[in-house]
């Protein structure tokens, strides 16, 4: 008791008040620019932190970890664009409400439901703080590995009408997701002797290149705002009659957010997509998935924000990160010299209830100020898209670049982006790529584990019983979803031998893939190829099935079933935007980012929405001067060019 009582004392001291007030706004800041997350944010302030005091310092980086996963709404929503690894699930139901116009309805359904999930999640852990340790050591690699594997089975369920496309297309980011170092070996595999590759590529490329060119592209495409109406209307009051009248959607969701930060290292960007695989599986009416469903909406945000308090558990406990922003906050435990551990319940039980309390008062101020703020950044939704398109392009790229700082993040970008563009434009379902993707390493790790320490006998431990019995239920749920009939756009887009043939030849390069990945493998030793090798022959069988499929289709005659085809501009237009983009990259090669971001913006706008020289120098300045802050406040890189490697020049022109 006189532990809680000096808790709830330090909690509101005007100093420890200041540092969580401080680090929520960085981190509102931080989620609202795509790509850099809760884990860029920890990284930039945790040098701030050193000789801080302890529950100062711990008030700044839970403050900065709590509104990361409700501010990086802002541009899921009103962008199509992640903010974070966590919001790529709001995207798919958030943005296209965005642009019918609903903005503001599905950003109050949003907060709500991440205000419930933050304090949910805080409430868990309180209770957990004492109660978590049997459950958290009855969870083995066997568990994991089959809740990857569950994971994997609801990527069926949002594949829209196809359940054999979703799981080829998560084949294929299994794929990708084994470039670089090894599980078991540490050899390199399919880095085609880059050393860029080595290491694999950061999600935060992938999360990108899925869902922030496609969208931007076709945005471009349709020219025209974000938003069709601009009116964001009374849609807040309705936006929380949502989140109310969807209460135990809310509630089941951040359950499974806790549930699944719980689990060390699974947490991050699968949590929102179980969220959204549940809803999806227990809800009847199916249709608006993907087309503005506010449910996609609140089960992904209750779900992320939920995460923060359950990763904490095995992070105070153990110190055993829950997910990668946790490992940062675990390096700002040492620096502060706080040891995490049993440790934390014994001897520093009341600093364990103030980061605790600090996590739901950062939950409630930071959606505070995200519905302050509201108003003024859904305006950017009246904006006509070609005065803000080479702005988000510009801001991608920068972000992009501060995954490892090398000139390969922009390329890698580009060539994600491109794929990305092509899967809209021959609807290949992007989500299901990026959990792939994001899942490789974690089943691969998790099934030799399991293997090595249990060999099968971990199939017959209760958890993993449980599990598998889940799956069960995942896969008869997939089987039993019915596909959407196809809209007339689509049926309009699909009649004739040249779209049946363009699907084929996508459906081909992806069998390509599974090719060269498959020859990869074998050069490599059993436990380095065994994965990868698996992966590749199932889903160049599941890729041959669709192929065949596709190839049946014929003129006048649409099998959308079997294709799920979503159409997103010409060929021509996608290779046009893409030769601009193309553009942008040479001249950061010659004069480097900043020159090249300045010239980009202003004949970009000029071009595509006409020569209002003033105005368009004067976003191309804004523009300029804002990276410029963030460059120095943040410690972020410019990429050079050969402007700077041949001159001296001052940092802010990228020297």
């Amino acid at each position: 008791m006189e532990e809680i009582l000096l808790a709830l004392l330090r909690l509101f001291e005007p100093t420890h008040l200041f540092f969580l007030f401080l680090g929520t706004m960085v981190g509102l800041i931080v989620g609202v620019l795509p790509g850099l997350g809760g884990t860029a944010g920890l990284s930039i302030v945790l040098p701030f932190a050193f000789g801080m005091e302890p529950s100062a310092a711990l008030a700044m980086m839970i403050g900065l970890l709590a509104p990361t996963t409700t501010s990086d709404t802002f541009p899921a929503v009103l962008m199509g664009i992640p903010g974070t690894a966590g919001s790529q699930a709001t995207v798919v139901d958030g943005f296209p409400l965005a642009k019918q116009g609903q903005g503001a309805r599905a950003l109050g359904a949003a907060f709500t439901a991440s205000l419930f999930g933050g304090l949910f999640g805080a409430l868990v852990l309180t209770g957990a703080v004492f109660v978590a340790l049997p459950i958290i050591l009855a969870v083995g690699f066997g568990e994991q590995m089959i809740l990857v594997i569950l994971a994997l089975t609801m990527i069926g369920m949002l594949t829209g009408s196809n359940a054999l496309k979703g799981i080829a297309t998560c084949g294929i980011g299994l794929m990708i997701g084994v470039i670089g170092a090894g599980v078991a070996t540490a050899e390199w595999r399919l880095a085609f002797g880059q050393l860029y590759l080595a290491d694999g590529i950061p999600i935060v490329i992938i999360g990108l290149g899925m869902f922030a060119m496609p969208e931007i592209i076709d945005l471009l495409r349709r020219q025209t705002t974000i938003s069709e109406t601009g009116d964001l209307g009374e849609g807040w009051v309705q936006g929380f009659k949502d989140a109310f009248i969807h209460r135990w959607i809310v509630l089941r969701c951040s359950i499974i957010g806790c549930l699944v930060g719980i689990l060390p290292g699974l947490g991050g960007s699968v949590v929102d997509w179980i969220a959204y695989g549940h809803v999806l599986q227990t809800s009847r009416d199916r249709e608006n998935f993907g087309k503005g469903d506010i449910r996609g909406v609140l089960a992904p945000e209750s779900a992320n924000n939920a995460k923060e308090g359950g990763a904490l558990i095995p992070t105070l406990l153990f110190g055993i990160p829950g997910s990668g922003s946790m490992a940062i906050l675990l390096g700002g435990f040492v620096l502060i010299g706080v040891e995490p551990g049993i440790d934390m319940i014994v001897t520093n039980l009341d600093l364990t209830y103030t980061m605790i309390w600090s996590l739901a008062l950062a939950n409630v101020i930071g959606a505070g100020v995200c519905l302050f703020l509201a108003g003024p950044v859904a305006r950017l939704t009246t904006i006509r898209y070609s005065l803000l398109a080479p702005v988000m392009f510009v801001v991608i790229f920068f972000a992009a670049y501060q995954a490892t700082r090398n000139w390969g993040d922009l390329i890698a970008l580009f060539v994600f982006g491109t794929l990305g563009v092509y899967m809209k434009r021959f609807g290949w379902p992007r989500p299901a790529l990026l959990i792939g993707f994001f899942l490789a390493s974690r089943l691969e790790a998790s099934t030799y584990q399991a293997l090595q320490v249990y060999g099968l006998t971990f199939l017959q431990r209760p958890g993993s019983i449980i599990l598998v019995i889940l799956t069960i239920l995942s896969v008869i749920a997939a089987l039993r979803f019915k596909p959407n009939k196809p809209s007339e756009e689509e049926r309009q887009t699909l009649h004739g031998d040249s779209s049946r043939y363009k699907q084929a030849a996508m459906t081909i390069i992806f069998m390509v893939w599974c090719v060269i990945v498959f020859h990869d493998s074998t050069t490599q030793k059993f436990l380095a190829r065994i994965f990868p090798m698996g992966v590749s022959v199932l889903t160049f069988i599941a890729l041959a099935v669709i192929l065949a499929q596709q190839l049946r289709t014929s003129a006048g005659h649409t099998v959308l079933h079997d294709t799920d085809f979503e159409g997103s501009g010409t060929m021509a237009t996608i290779s046009h935007y893409l030769a601009w983009i193309v553009g942008m990259l040479a001249l950061v090669a010659v004069v480097g980012f900043p020159i090249a971001m300045l010239l980009f913006i202003v004949i970009f706008t000029t071009v595509k929405a006409g020569p209002n020289l003033v105005r368009n120098l004067a976003i191309g300045l804004f523009t300029f001067s804002f990276i410029a802050v963030m460059s120095y406040f943040l410690t972020l890189r410019y990429p050079q060019g050969l402007l700077q490697m041949v001159f001296d020049m001052p940092w802010w022109l990228g020297g």
